[in-house]
């Protein structure tokens, strides 16, 4: 998968936040199209000392979640952490990932932050620019904003706000558990994010694409060898 953006990793963080800036007039809101049938996610692990990352891209077929791609990249962290640039430390292996799967995804699910971010541009925002691809930020934490208290079941969101902005959405997944944070990344819209995100529920709290990339990320850290190409075998989900 080819991105259609660059830009070097090997910057300052000031650097970092002008062309976070810069990009971040790239990104285009519009609805996802309903012709979707891969569906990728992403999952990151640091080793203890937080000078490795292991990240990974999953697709999965969509809407039924089956396995079609798997893979892995571990390398060295070259950027410090600072609040904000999350993007700087994991987006270069999550780039060389997806610079290695075979089948291109219709839509990203990134376990990261798209507007909902204090530049309104996170990770999933950063990286759906670089690749030019419908994408979607979903978290299990805030950065930034707040919401009011939403319902108990499956389905019932607020929005999520930073002063007078609507910068997102909190969204109950799963009945009496605690909401995820959906926002948009890049050629997408919060009704259409909104959707998605749940259509790729099934029996967790997060969608299944994010769900899978995680457990492939810590198998990766363990050190198993998790990349495949199956193109739909069930069996191979962790």
């Amino acid at each position: 998968m080819k991105p259609a953006r660059f830009h070097s990793w090997n910057v300052t963080p000031d650097e970092a936040s002008a062309i976070q800036l810069n990009l971040r007039e790239k990104i285009e809101i519009k609805p996802i199209s309903k012709s979707v049938h891969l569906v990728a996610g992403t999952g990151v692990v640091f080793e203890p000392n937080y000078e490795t990352i292991h990240a990974t891209v999953v697709i999965l077929r969509f809407p039924d979640m089956e396995l079609v791609e798997r893979y892995g990249v571990t390398e060295k962290i070259i950027f410090p952490y600072v609040s904000g640039l999350l993007a700087f430390r994991e987006g270069p292996p999550l780039m060389r990932a997806f610079r290695e799967i075979r089948h291109q995804p219709d839509v990203i699910l990134f376990h990261a932050h798209g507007q909902s971010h204090p530049r309104r541009f996170g990770l999933a925002s950063h990286l759906g620019v670089l690749l030019d691809m419908p994408a979607v930020g979903i978290t299990t934490k805030l950065l930034v904003g707040f919401h009011q208290e939403i319902g108990l079941e499956k389905g019932h969101h607020a929005p999520l706000m930073d002063a007078d902005e609507k910068i997102g959405l909190a969204v109950r997944t799963k009945e009496n558990v605690n909401p995820v944070y959906v926002s948009v990344g890049h050629k997408a819209n919060l009704l259409t994010a909104l959707d998605f995100t749940l259509q790729c529920i099934t029996h967790y709290r997060r969608p299944e694409p994010l769900r899978q990339a995680q457990l492939a990320a810590n198998a990766q850290k363990d050190g198993e060898s998790i990349d495949i190409d199956v193109g739909g075998n069930q069996t191979n989900l962790f």
